[in-house]
């Protein structure tokens, strides 16, 4: 190893604080913050791998897989190429004593369709560097990886993808022949809800990244990273590896969760507590609710019995709970009522594309 590299690798990754964010965890599951699309300078990324660890700590992110390009990589003909495997060896030996899990990966990079796609715990990323697509894929396989597609419903004319999102055949190809897992429902900024109904049609792994070529703050200055939420056994690569195949997961982007139901109604319940006192009003009940976490809920009131009146002065804007935070809301129960539903729709958590999470809390004098 090169004195330049040697001494990359040993940059110090402690010279902030550890991050975190909190978010519940889910029963008998532990809630894991990833990022599983990244690249550095061993792709088309602008970063040394230790660069993407030391982000990840200071972010509070529990797991990452850096998934250089495999075709087309910019750097594959200057001195830093030494193999496909070389940025993880890099970023895992940084990682050591960090708490952050990095898992190998590689981006399978062709043109539509299939399009891009990311496979993750890989045991020899070289082994993908095949010149059919179907050879990358089967090789991957092979390795037990987890495949998932990369942001279907990108507009750039560079990923070869239609004004029109399209499932083309070779997905549903790759499908049958188990070489799809999982897409990419969110990348960067972006949400795509076409791929968000095909995970639910098709029992495809919900995922969210960030695909952060430049310095992270560059990238996303004053917000939090796109990232996949994992609800796993346990804080270790095989039960990340476990649990994407089991589709337990959520994908969190800016204030928005977007999920299967079930979890985004635990991770609400789970993060909040509930308290309903009488006041001295015969009609009035007072709402305090607590949120333990760092999400923000916005809630916005829905069909219910008129005699139930809660939210009285926001019915365009929803109720917010910001994170961290104690509110309190009244709730009056009229013609004589001794008990109702507060009804409402949890606006940023999206179980269905583009619908909010209903829910409901019942209320009694």
């Amino acid at each position: 190893m090169s004195f330049f590299l040697a001494v990359c690798i040993a940059l110090p990754l402690f010279s902030q604080a550890r991050g975190k964010i909190d978010i519940p965890d889910l029963k008998g599951y532990v809630t894991l913050k990833c990022d599983f699309h990244i690249h550095t300078v061993f792709s088309d990324g602008k970063v040394w791998p230790t660069v993407r660890v030391d982000e990840a700590y200071r972010e509070g992110l529990d797991a990452i897989s850096i998934t250089d390009h495999i075709e087309g990589t910019r750097n594959k003909s200057n001195i830093l190429f030494i193999s496909h495997n070389h940025s993880y060896n890099v970023a895992e030996f940084a990682a050591k004593n960090t708490g952050i899990i990095v898992i190998k990966g590689g981006e399978i990079t062709r043109s539509m369709p299939p399009g891009h796609s990311n496979a993750i715990f890989l045991t020899d990323v070289d082994e993908l560097d095949k010149p059919d697509y179907m050879d990358a894929y089967r090789a991957a396989k092979t390795q037990n990886a987890f495949i998932f597609w990369n942001h279907p419903g990108s507009e750039s004319k560079s990923f070869g993808q239609p004004d029109t999102t399209l499932w083309w055949p070779e997905h549903a190809k790759l499908l049958e022949q188990g070489m799809l897992h999982g897409i990419e429902i969110v990348n960067g900024g972006k949400y795509f809800p076409e791929a968000h109904q095909w995970c639910l049609e098709k029992k495809l792994t919900m995922i969210g990244n960030s695909d952060v070529h430049a310095p992270m703050p560059v990238a996303a200055p004053g917000m939090h990273r796109p990232m996949t939420l994992v609800f796993a056994r346990s804080a270790t690569p095989e039960a990340i590896h476990e649990a994407l195949f089991e589709r337990r997961t959520a994908v969190y982007l800016n204030e928005f969760i977007i999920g299967e139901e079930k979890y985004l109604k635990e991770l609400f319940e789970n993060a909040v507590e509930w308290k309903i006192e009488k006041t001295d009003l015969k009609e009035e009940l007072l709402v305090t609710v607590r949120n333990k976490s760092d999400l923000t809920f916005h809630l916005k009131k829905t069909n219910h019995d008129p005699r139930v009146v809660y939210f009285r002065n926001i019915s365009i804007i929803p109720y917010t709970i910001a994170p961290q935070a104690t509110q309190t809301f009244t709730v009056r129960l009229l013609d004589g009522i001794s008990s109702g539903d507060v009804n409402f729709i949890v606006e940023n958590f999206i179980s269905e594309p583009n619908k909010g999470m209903k829910y409901t809390i019942k209320v009694r004098k």
